[in-house]
This record gives structure tokens, C-alpha cells and sequence, in this order.
């Protein structure tokens, strides 16, 4: 895993494992995020701020801390913001064809 300054810990390609992959995409609201950022590449988030009125800050915490360490996606400072990022063509790369089955189901 490689890090820095206010980064977090992401792995690197050969660490990913299809079933972290899989639990990770096994919770519908981060499948959704998912979803979300393969239609539209990139989120950015406050890191001080909750997305939505149904989901606590600690829980979308919690879903992207999953779905980093799985390996799905990259959150990176962004001054006082976040940027999340999916790790499409590395995904694509190391389980091909999976991406696209959980995004169009």
C-alpha cells in the first residue's frame, strides 16, 4: 500500500482480492456509489459533511473506507475536500468484465 501526507492507504493492483471486491460490492449503498461514479467518474466530498439527510457521516465514512481498502476506488485530499475516484481501468485489468456485469445489473 502506498501513502502520504493526509492520504490514505490504497492497494496496489496485485493486492486486490475479488472477494474483498465482492463483499464490498455486496452492500447496496455501495454499490450505488459505484454505480455512481462509474456514470459520472469522479465525487467530491466535504470530509467534514454527511452526503444526505439518511446517511450519517460515519456511515458513508464507512462505506468508502470499504470500498478503498477492497481496492475500488481512490480517495484523495482535495484541499479541504475529497476526491473519490472508481479504479475502473485497474479493475478492468485485473478481473475483466466485472465492472461492467455490477454496473449494469
Amino acid at each position: 500500500m502506498t501513502t502520504t501526507a493526509r492520504e490514505l492507504p490504497h492497494p496496489e493492483l496485485v493486492e486486490v482480492e475479488l472477494p474483498a471486491v465482492l463483499f464490498a460490492l455486496s452492500d447496496p449503498a455501495r454499490l450505488d456509489l459505484i454505480r455512481e461514479l462509474a456514470a459520472h467518474g469522479t465525487l467530491t466530498v466535504a470530509e467534514c459533511q454527511a452526503q444526505g439527510p439518511d446517511v450519517p457521516k460515519s456511515t458513508f465514512s464507512h462505506h468508502l473506507k470499504t470500498l478503498r481498502e477492497a481496492g475500488l476506488i481512490r480517495n484523495e485530499p482535495a484541499g479541504r475536500q475529497r476526491t473519490v475516484t472508481l479504479r475502473r481501468a485497474e479493475l478492468d485489468e485485473r478481473f475483466p468484465g466485472l465492472l461492467d456485469a455490477v454496473v449494469t445489473s
